[in-house]
């Protein structure tokens, strides 16, 4: 029984660091009023037929404070990047000279801070939400071994545990949207 409950607790605690890992992933794919190469994660490329990370068709650098610039490995994927970067919807219109494709961000408007907050606050929502899925299921866990045989209070103490490390976690997503939020936020 009690293997069975530190099973249950061991996954628990995974998944919630996974949630969180997801969480730090999508907040540095938000803006922060300076240039990132983590911006244009997530964008595919189509190469040679098949779907591939922009990072692994060119090389990603930071020109300045305000500026990416994009050097493919091979010159004819200068359009299939352009309207890659354009397609999406990052927000970013690309400058393409004919060798290497820069990438100029506009400095942010108070209105474009906001929304970006917003998203981020949006995502720490996100996680939270999946947090609080994964505390359920490991309480319904718990619930199933004690139908099983375990003991009340062990129960009690087991769902008190699982809730505790529950609000560990989601102190960590709201340190970390406050963290975006400050970076943000800062001119």
């Amino acid at each position: 029984m009690q293997d069975d409950l530190n099973l249950i607790m061991d996954d628990a605690s995974e998944s919630m660091e996974k949630a969180i890992a997801h969480l730090e992933l999508e907040l540095t794919r938000i803006r922060a009023g300076k240039a990132s190469p983590t911006i244009l994660d997530g964008i595919s490329v189509e190469y040679y037929g098949a779907p591939t990370p922009l990072a692994q068709v060119a090389n990603i650098n930071v020109a300045d404070a305000r500026t990416l610039t994009v050097q493919p490995w091979e010159r004819n994927m200068l359009q299939p990047i352009e309207r890659a970067i354009i397609a999406s919807n990052i927000g970013i219109n690309p400058q393409n000279d004919g060798q290497i494709i820069r990438l100029f961000l506009p400095p942010l408007t108070e209105e474009r801070r906001k929304e970006f907050v917003k998203r981020a606050a949006g995502e720490g929502e996100h996680a939270k939400v999946a947090i609080r899925n994964i505390r359920r299921d490991a309480i319904e866990g718990i619930k199933k071994l004690q139908k099983d045989g375990l003991s009340e209070d062990t129960a009690k103490d087991a769902e008190a545990d699982v809730q505790s490390l529950t609000n560990k976690f989601i102190e960590l997503v709201d340190k970390h949207c406050a963290q975006k939020e400050k970076e943000i936020m800062a001119i």
